[in-house]
Order: C-alpha cells, then structure tokens, then sequence
C-alpha cells in the first residue's frame, strides 16, 4: 500500500510594507517549524502587495495547488486591509458581516464603529477562527486560513485553527555545522544526497568572526534515517578538515 499523500501548504504574506521594507516579516519562520511539527510541508511563500487584482490572482493559483494557504495581514479596519474582500472575490462570494463575529467583537474595549465593524465582514460561508488577543476573528474558507499580519495574533489564530489540519508525518530535522568553503565540501554532499533522495540535504552558508562556514542540514520525515545521514555528513566533513559541530 502506498504511503499516503504529505500535506502542502503555501503562506501568503500580503501587505505593502512588507515589500516597502517599512515592516520585516516575524511569521513565516514560525509557519515553517509549527507546519513541520503537523507534518505539514511549507513549499512556497509568497509576498504580495495591497493589491485586488494581485491577491485574487495569487490567492487562486495557490489554493489549487497546495492542501493549505495561510494568508497573514490585511484584516484590520482600515482602508487599505482588503484580504477579506478579496478572499470572498477569488471564491465567488460576497462579503458579508458575521453575526458571530460582531458579538467578539463587542467584548473588546471602544467603541463598535462602522470601521470596527469591518473585521465582522467576512467571504459568506467561511467559518471563523478564534482570536484570544484581541478578539477580532480570521477565517477559513475553504483549504484557505486567513489570519492576522501582527505576530502574537498570527500564532494564536494558527493555534486556534490546527485541530482542523489534516497531519502527516512529522518532519524532523538535523544539522551539523562545518568550517570549510562550500566549494570544497560541494562534491561530497551531492554524494550523500544522490545516495539519500528520501531526504533534503540544505548547504547555508555563513561567515563567523572572520572564519567561513556552512551549516548542513537534514530533514525528513524518518527519525533513523535522518540522524544516519548526518552521522554520514559528519564524518565525510571531518575528513575534508572541516572540523563539524553537531548542532540542535
């Protein structure tokens, strides 16, 4: 029997200062190891602009090709968050105000305005997604997950949803790091990743009080199999020179 199918997901990171450099993205290393975790492989990530045409587009191309699309931003009540409208458009439904979500958001301080009131408006049939922080929902519609830009509320909305993922395989990871130039430790490592396909093998390169290096890394979805191949690295490394530190 075969194995079945690992889930894929894509994160879309939507909002003009992220492009701008005005903002610096805090969420998509925290979708990357909490998707590991489920078994859930992260294949791609998009940043897109506050852009109707942009996001739809993106959004659709997405959602047929991975399990699962996170979108992180744009849900708040000003004029240029319009992540809600267009996840309604891209599924071709129209928006419309949550009774559900107008009563969390009644349990927040200030008053309900109609600005407030634009974070109750979501796709019609999407289901919401609970918000501890600050009581304004995310959503799903769909294999699509629509969350909040700020970090802390990004996560507990993630949190707040995982249940409703379907797991695969754990993904685990190893890593050694070396004190050799990628190009003198090229030819070994396409050695054991030729000989190991059921794995990812990543060379990073880094450059630590004036000494450079890489580290190497392993990660699948086999326990055994993952901590054999870096036994495996570690040893092709030390006889190179490269003097390998295992790290976590």
């Amino acid at each position: 029997m075969n194995a079945p199918a690992q889930p894929t997901a894509c994160v879309m990171i939507i909002g003009n200062e992220i492009l701008s450099g005005k903002t610096q993205d805090a969420n998509l290393q925290f979708f990357g190891i909490e998707l590991a975790k489920l078994g859930i492989k992260l294949v791609e990530a998009r940043v897109v602009r506050d852009d109707h045409e942009m996001i739809v587009a993106q959004l659709n191309e997405c959602r047929v090709k991975y399990t699962y699309v996170f979108t992180t931003g744009g849900i708040g009540p000003t004029h240029d968050d319009i992540t809600a409208e267009c996840i309604a458009r891209a599924f071709g439904v129209p928006l419309e105000l949550n009774a559900n979500a107008v009563e969390r958001l009644r349990r927040g301080r200030g008053e309900l305005n109609e600005a407030r009131l634009k974070m109750a408006r979501v796709p019609a049939g999407a289901s919401l997604i609970d918000n501890p922080i600050s009581n304004a929902p995310g959503f799903r519609i769909g294999n699509v997950f629509v969350v909040a830009g700020i970090p802390a509320i990004a996560r507990a909305m993630f949190h707040a949803s995982a249940g409703e993922l379907t797991k695969g395989a754990e993904i685990l990871s190893a890593a050694v790091d070396v004190y050799a130039r990628e190009g003198d430790l090229a030819a070994s490592l396409e050695q054991i990743a030729t000989a190991h396909p059921e794995v990812e093998i990543g060379s990073y390169p880094f450059a630590r009080e004036g000494r450079f290096g890489a580290s190497l890394v392993v990660r699948g979805t086999d326990a055994e199999l993952v901590q054999r191949v870096i036994e495996e690295i570690t040893r092709a490394m030390t006889e190179l020179g490269g003097r390998p530190v295992r790290t976590l």
